[in-house]
């Protein structure tokens, strides 16, 4: 294994520009519309170099460098990007075993990643261990419905929510967690409580409303769906109980989805459901349009890190 100092300088460059699909490379008709371009990943798990190209399955995908210039070319092409992680960036890998979570998080730095939200793994050396990779973040971690309050290194580190303003559009971003208990041993989160995802999102809508947020998105850990699970709360069931929110990035599931699922309202709006599998094999994308203070359908695609 390479030196971290090496490894840090030399994986995110040289790596040659990814072809895009030439329909994202048009400019828009009407000057006067307004792109916002969401870039997503999750359940990265430490896979910081590609699969090895020995036949198996995934052999020669992924790779952060690969994802940091696929990211750099699109920012180049578009002006208003926002890339965002849904949880369980770390374990995996001897990467995560070595340096404990440093690595990822100084990469995803180096790429300009604006904010993720906190999976089951990020756990996985305790409270402690939680405290000794986050200062290598240059990003907030956003978690709504886990409560720090008694854990006194933890209890100012996150916020709820964040609100980010591309080209005058408010875009409000909040994350929620999955259940720790019975999948997280209880010495490793302590005194973290759990609320209850539901309620919280819709406090989380009603909160950014008020802020006059243009576009709302959750940045969830809940994992995709359930069905032999039925008691379980799901970025889908959460679609479904929470109006408001226009986009659930997910993750836990591991669930590769070739197009967002969408879910409508019986108000008419739509919230979108989109998950890109695990390991950085895939990079997501969204792109919302809006035209004199109205919002088009959105387009996608999620890209193949290869």
């Amino acid at each position: 294994m390479i030196s971290r100092r090496q490894f840090l300088t030399e994986s995110l460059v040289g790596m040659g520009a990814l072809a895009l699909a030439p329909e994202w490379l048009l400019a828009e008709s009407n000057k006067d519309a307004v792109k916002i371009t969401i870039l997503h990943t999750n359940d990265m798990h430490s896979r910081i170099e590609p699969f090895p190209n020995d036949g198996r399955k995934f052999a020669g995908l992924g790779g952060m460098a690969r994802r940091a210039e696929l990211i750099k070319q699109i920012r180049s092409q578009e002006a208003n990007v926002l890339l965002l992680d849904a949880g369980d960036i770390i374990q995996g890998t001897p990467y995560f075993n070595f340096y404990g979570g440093e690595v990822e998080l100084k990469l995803m730095s180096q790429m300009g990643y604006d904010a993720a939200t906190i999976g089951n793994h990020e756990f996985d050396n305790g409270i402690a261990g939680f405290n000794k990779f986050l200062p290598h973040a240059n990003f907030p971690y956003l978690i709504a419905n886990y409560d720090f309050s008694g854990e006194e290194s933890l209890k100012n580190a996150f916020q709820p929510y964040k609100i980010f303003e591309k080209q005058g559009i408010r875009i409000g971003v909040f994350g929620l967690g999955i259940q720790l208990k019975g999948l997280v041993l209880d010495k490793f989160y302590g005194n973290t409580k759990y609320l209850d995802p539901v309620g919280t999102a819709k406090e989380m809508v009603q909160t950014l409303k008020a802020k006059k947020c243009d576009l709302i998105i959750c940045l969830s850990h809940l994992g995709y769906r359930y069905d032999d699970e039925p008691h379980k709360i799901s970025d889908y069931k959460l679609a479904q109980a929470v109006e408001g929110i226009d986009l659930i990035i997910g993750g836990h599931t591991h669930t590769f989805l070739d197009k967002p699922e969408q879910v409508t309202h019986p108000n008419g709006h739509i919230t979108l459901i989109n998950q890109v599998g695990w390991a950085g094999i895939r990079l997501g994308r969204v792109d919302f349009i809006f035209e004199k203070g109205k919002r088009k359908p959105a387009k996608n695609a999620n890209y193949a890190i290869r």
